[in-house]
Formats: C-alpha cells, sequence, structure tokens
C-alpha cells in the first residue's frame, strides 16, 4: 500500500509544503514558487480495493470503488427520467445539469467538463487573454501550482504571483499590495490544504479588492458545496460578486468524474471553445453527468449534517493530547490530524484497522514539517454516515 503515501498531495507534504502545526512559519509570500511533484504511479490491483470494499465506512469521501452495480443504477435512473446521451454535450440531461448549477450557484451559464483541471485552465485563458499582463494571483497551495504540472504555464503562457503566506487563506490586502498587474485571482474555498476559509467578511474585502484592482475573481470551488453551512447564507450569495466557479462533480456529489464551471453567457462560450481545444469535446458526457443528476439535491440537502458531524469528531479529537486538529472548529466537512506516526508504518496501520474496525480512515497521510508526525486528512461525508462517533474515534486512535 506504499502508493497510498506517494499520491501527489503526499508528496507535496513529503517536500515541506505540507499545512504547517502551530508555531511553524508560513512560507512567505515572496517566496520562490512551489516545486511540482511528479504525478503519483498507477495503483496495483489486488487485495487493497477488497479490503477497502470490505469496510463498512469511511472518514474521507470516495474510499470505496464504483463497481458494475453503479452503473445499473444509473441506467435505471435514465429509464424512469426518461433520459438520454448526449452528443458532444448537446442534450437535455447536460444541459439541464449546467442550467440547475448555474441557478444554485447565481450565474448566467454553466458547462460541463471532464475534469476540473481542464475546466479552470479554459476560464484562465480566457482571463489572460483579455488581460495586460499573464499574471495568476494564488495561495501557495493552489491546486494550478501543485497538482497540473505546470499547465498554466506550459499551455498558455501565464505565471503564478503567490499572494499570501501558507498559514492563512487569501485576503483583500494580499490583492491590494501584490506588486504586479493580475489577470485573475483564483481562490479555494475551502483552502484544502489547511481546512481553512475567510469569514464572510474577509470573503466581502477580497471581492471588493479585486474590483478595486479591475481583476476577475475566480473560486476554485472543489469543494464549495460544503462552505455554505460555514457562511449561512446560499451558494449564490456566496458566489455574487465572483467572476466565475468551478465546482465538482464527483468529490462531494460522488459521481463517476466531471465537473461545472459558470459564468456569464460570453465566458462560457469561450470556456466551451477552450474545452474543444483542450480535448474535452468528447462524444458524449453520459454517464457521468446522469451520475452527479441522480444525486446532487440529495447530497446538498444533508452537507450541512455533515459539516456538524465533522465539528463533533474534530472536538472530540482534539482532546486526546496525542492530536493536533486543524482547524480547531472546522468551517466545513474537511478538516487535519497531526500526530507523530512513523511514514513507514502507517500504511500497514491503516490496513489493520481496516481489516479490525472495518472502518478506512484515510487515503493516506504527509510528513508534516515538524519531523516525526504525519498530516491525516479527513471528510466524514455519506460513507461516515453508517458509523457512530464512538466508532470513527476508536478507529482513528487505532492508527497510533
Amino acid at each position: 500500500m506504499t502508493d497510498l503515501l506517494r499520491r501527489d498531495w503526499m508528496i507535496s507534504l513529503a517536500a515541506g509544503m505540507g499545512g504547517a502545526l502551530a508555531g511553524c512559519a508560513p512560507r512567505a509570500a515572496t517566496a520562490a514558487p512551489p516545486v511540482r511533484p511528479a504525478p503519483p504511479p498507477a495503483r496495483p490491483p489486488g487485495g487493497l480495493d477488497q479490503l477497502m470494499a470490505a469496510c463498512r465506512g469511511a472518514l474521507v469521501t470516495g474510499a470505496r470503488n464504483s463497481d458494475g452495480a453503479e452503473l445499473v443504477r444509473i441506467g435505471q435512473w435514465c429509464q424512469q427520467q426518461h433520459a438520454v446521451a448526449d452528443r458532444y454535450g448537446a442534450g437535455d440531461l447536460v444541459e439541464t445539469l449546467e442550467q440547475k448549477i448555474a441557478a444554485l450557484l447565481g450565474f448566467e451559464a454553466a458547462c460541463f467538463m471532464p475534469t476540473g483541471t481542464m475546466g479552470q485552465l479554459c476560464l484562465l485563458r480566457l482571463y489572460a487573454d483579455r488581460s495586460r499582463g499573464r499574471a495568476l494571483g494564488v495561495h501557495p497551495s493552489s491546486h494550478h501550482l501543485l497538482h497540473e504540472n505546470a499547465a498554466f504555464e506550459v499551455l498558455h503562457g501565464m505565471h503564478e504571483v503567490v499572494l499570501s503566506p501558507w498559514g492563512r487563506a487569501l485576503l483583500g490586502d494580499d490583492v491590494r499590495h501584490a506588486q504586479e498587474p493580475l489577470a485573475v485571482v483564483s481562490v479555494e474555498l475551502p483552502v484544502r490544504w489547511t481546512g481553512q476559509m475567510q469569514t464572510w467578511a474577509e470573503l466581502e474585502d477580497l471581492k471588493a479588492a479585486c474590483r478595486e484592482r479591475g481583476v476577475p475573481l475566480h473560486v476554485d470551488g472543489a469543494r464549495l458545496w460544503e462552505a455554505a453551512p460555514a457562511f449561512g447564507r446560499p451558494l449564490a450569495e456566496v458566489c455574487r460578486g465572483c467572476s466565475s466557479v468551478y465546482v465538482s462533480l464527483y468529490k462531494t456529489i460522488g459521481a463517476l468524474g466531471g465537473a461545472v464551471v459558470a459564468g456569464s453567457k460570453e465566458l462560457i462560450d469561450g470556456a466551451r471553445l477552450w474545452r474543444h481545444r483542450h480535448g474535452g469535446n468528447v462524444a458524449a458526457y453520459f454517464p457521468y453527468a446522469a451520475s452527479a443528476a441522480m444525486r446532487i439535491d440529495d447530497v446538498l440537502a444533508r452537507i450541512p449534517k455533515w459539516v456538524t458531524r465533522a465539528q463533533q469528531l474534530a472536538a472530540r479529537l482534539a482532546k486526546d493530547a496525542r492530536f493536533i486538529v486543524a482547524p480547531e472548529v472546522p468551517p466545513t466537512n474537511l478538516f487535519r490530524i497531526y500526530a507523530r506516526i512513523d511514514a513507514a508504518e502507517f500504511p500497514k496501520r491503516l490496513e489493520q484497522v481496516a481489516r479490525d474496525h472495518k472502518i478506512w480512515v484515510a487515503n493516506g497521510a504527509g510528513r508534516a514539517r515538524v519531523p516525526g508526525f504525519l498530516d491525516i486528512e479527513l471528510q466524514p461525508g455519506a460513507d461516515a454516515e453508517t458509523i457512530t462517533d464512538d466508532e470513527a474515534v476508536a478507529a482513528i486512535q487505532a492508527l497510533l
């Protein structure tokens, strides 16, 4: 199971770019661009998938693999809805999903994308071509920097401007004090690698700062669905004042794959063109769109309970002196725990916990900046509904 410790996000942590523990100095905004991790190796077939499938619950999203039964469920739903496959994105199934998400996010139009990486690159290119410069303003943990193999540079001739330190979310003054013109600012809500998020006042000030500088504000919303409870506002209000948004359809919604970008009609028309140029204009997005459409309403209704659940688990784990929990009160259902565990032993312990407790605790871990500590990401969602808080805490503590 050593492949779990080599995933791209774990490599970034092992290289010293992981979430800092209390007392560790954050990365300076003027630091050199981060080293981009190599792509992860393919997972070999075998017992690991079977072990995960045998678990009765998980403390991360997407832990369990889809099988043929999932395709049967999608097919049955399509028959019930009289939904048929699209042709290159044209058709009621995909177009209705796009319109639904555009309305949820408060935008004029939306476009289905095979991947979030492709969708965001399409938007970044459009902003760069409109601008007098090609600078991308980002947080140092941005997906654009860590997990896309420099695509915005290689494909679109852009360069990053790291606006803030690692240890906090991007703020309005970071944009105001940028030393060069920015083509676009990309903000992740929430910040995956720290679990943090701006307060409502801070988010509104970030929007104001972008308006002051005439810079589009794009939201990397890979986990945006989970952000609404923290703000106590509908997603359309959260996104108001932003130029565009990307949301994932598989990370939380649980679809087979896919993403959606939303913005003005003009912007989304341009995104469709760049989707084609990126090679993403596939013959049909079915059944990816169907697997999202059949789930989205139910999942969005359950997210507030998942956030409350995460906060309860974080509070209980914080009482155990062997763990450092961050954020102490998670604004979403994503948070991190830091513990003194030998990195070489962690995969074996993870497997043993899965055998003993029938709970899949984490998708791996990375070395934190404090020697001897590992950074473990938790995100209780649908797969955690089958286990109690006592069972979840016991499984996490068993890693030690």
